[in-house]
């Protein structure tokens, strides 16, 4: 079945892929450009306000000064990742608006010379976005004190890039695209008199995306944390300005939002950062928790799991552990396969982590951070529980999607006054290897240990099987083997270490990669492994502080 189904999206890809390319040489000709204008606005009906732009704001990124920059060189002699940054315009947010403002005009005339008719990467649908979406956000001190032509053309060339958009919205499947043209829409028909129409589209569009996308508790269906921040940051944003502009906001999209911080508060970590599974990467998201205060989104409401990934917390220890089955194939081009993997923090310190998304850095992390193996949890004959698709065409059009499911069972918690416990079962090695796989964790009221008991339930009259289980620590963490050797002894501070035992098992320290940030960092993980014929395998863990 799952042939078939390759099958069909590889030729669906091709097609696609066809589609897009004739599209792209359309897109240049003059015919297309001159379908392209309408009416230019007479004046903006409102000023949204700029501190809106700050979560899309990455304030590491940039750091130039604008004022110090000749204009007739700022586009020229850029590399893709450049383009798609500067072109964007989220940098407007940075600049000294009283000193920099002639200079940021001298850069958009520029701008408007080079840029106006289509050009790849440069007019790709969320560069485009986010560009009417910053230049709307910062008109006022773009247009402060300009001559008539420049209005002119400027507006002109706000409707033009948003009409090519909305021709071309009903074509775009990512649906982390869509969001940003959406909101690139409704600011335009909030702020052009001329152009309402364009917030009625968005809106009804707004609508069916949250309903098709998340699930019944806010979080988004791809069952990835990254996925939840970037979603709500341009939810907020549309509701914001649509408050500003002082219309009537939509039920759907002020449910949503609640829905999506208490998600986020419910998996946010000690280190106000979000759980490295299905995608998730580290960021800081300590400035957008501090903007979504500081705009009064506070409400709270504890969940023991959102988005398949169950919480337990006691103190100042807190375990993020995935009990959630994979995504529908669709949603599923960041996911990662670790199925029953955790994360675990004690005194604000990461300890246990998967190894993150390389996304940001190469193809090939990208794909290394996929296999089970780089997440803390169980692998059988060194394969991953989820398979993915292998041909290019089909991951350049659709994502790197998954090509095989499976089942969470038997999940469970419970909570009493001595104990926090967890457990769930995964049958994704059930059908190839005869294994099914039982993880139980737990916190330790009155000791505050973390224990774990992993199960293998063997088939009988099945082959041999060789396991793994893996303990990634995280980077810059330091283990050392004890002389009982099923011990460890993980070095956090100079004045913190924790002894890590799993009981009548021979531990081994091995190498490996932590992709969760923008570079690859060599971390180490704690193993043990053996093999299995036709018998069960039990094996008992423990953390605790060393004493």
């Amino acid at each position: 079945m799952f042939n078939l189904k390759s099958i069909y999206f590889y030729f669906l890809a091709v097609q696609i892929s066809l589609l897009k390319s004739i599209k792209k040489i359309f897109f240049t000709t003059n015919f297309y450009n001159k379908t392209l204008l309408s009416k230019t606005p007479q004046q903006f009906y409102f000023h949204p306000n700029p501190f809106l732009l700050s979560p899309l704001t990455n304030y590491k990124k940039y750091s130039f000064k604008v004022s110090e920059i000749d204009p007739n060189i700022f586009w020229v002699n850029k590399n893709l990742t450049e383009i798609r940054d500067l072109h964007s315009f989220l940098w407007l947010n940075l600049i000294d608006r009283k000193s920099d403002g002639k200079s940021l005009q001298k850069i958009i005339k520029q701008w408007m010379l080079r840029y106006s008719r289509y050009k790849q990467n440069i007019w790709d649908t969320s560069v485009v976005s986010r560009r009417i979406i910053s230049w709307i956000l910062n008109i006022d001190v773009i247009l402060n004190n300009e001559l008539f032509e420049f209005k002119k053309n400027f507006l002109t060339s706000i409707v033009v890039q948003t009409n090519h958009l909305k021709k071309n919205i009903q074509f775009e499947k990512n649906y982390l695209n869509k969001i940003e043209i959406l909101t690139a829409l409704l600011l335009t028909g909030l702020v052009f008199k001329e152009y309402e129409d364009n917030y009625n589209i968005a809106i009804k569009e707004l609508e069916k995306l949250v309903k098709k996308n998340f699930d019944k508790d806010g979080f988004p269906l791809t069952r990835n944390p990254s996925d939840l921040i970037f979603l709500s940051k341009y939810l907020i944003l549309c509701k914001e300005c649509i408050k500003d502009a002082q219309k009537y906001i939509p039920d759907f999209l002020e449910n949503i939002i609640d829905q999506n911080i208490i998600c986020l508060k419910n998996i946010l970590t000690p280190s106000d950062q979000i759980p490295l599974f299905n995608g998730g990467i580290e960021e800081d998201i300590h400035q957008f928790i501090k903007f979504t205060n500081d705009l009064n989104y506070k409400k709270r409401d504890k969940k023991n799991i959102v988005g398949g990934i169950q919480v337990l917390k006691h103190k100042n220890n807190f375990v993020f552990f995935d009990v959630g089955e994979p995504p529908n194939k669709n949603f599923s081009n960041s996911y990662q396969s670790g199925p029953l993997s955790f994360e675990y923090y004690l005194d604000g310190s990461k300890i246990i982590t998967n190894c993150g998304f390389g996304s940001n850095i190469s193809s090939k992390a990208e794909l290394l951070s996929r296999l089970t193996s780089a997440q803390t949890t169980l692998t059988i004959n060194d394969t991953s529980v989820t398979r993915f698709e292998r041909s290019r065409l089909i991951n350049r059009v659709f994502g790197n999607s998954i090509k095989n499911s499976f089942k969470i069972l038997n999940y469970n918690f419970t909570e009493d006054k001595n104990l926090i416990s967890s457990e769930a079962t995964h049958n994704g090695y059930d059908k190839n290897f005869g294994c099914i796989y039982k993880r139980k964790i737990s916190l330790n009221k009155s000791t505050n240990n973390l224990t774990g008991l992993d199960t293998i339930l063997k088939k009988k009259n099945n082959k041999p099987v060789s396991y793994t289980l893996r303990f990634h620590l995280y980077p810059g963490l330091s283990a050392v083997q004890t002389i009982s050797g099923n011990s460890v002894l993980i070095q956090v501070s100079k004045k913190k270490s924790l002894i890590f035992t799993i009981k009548n098992e021979t531990i081994k320290i091995e190498k490996s990669l932590f992709f969760g940030s923008n570079k690859v960092f060599n971390n180490i993980c704690v193993a043990v492994s053996g093999n299995l014929v036709n018998i069960d395998k039990t094996i008992h863990w423990e953390i605790k502080k060393n004493i």
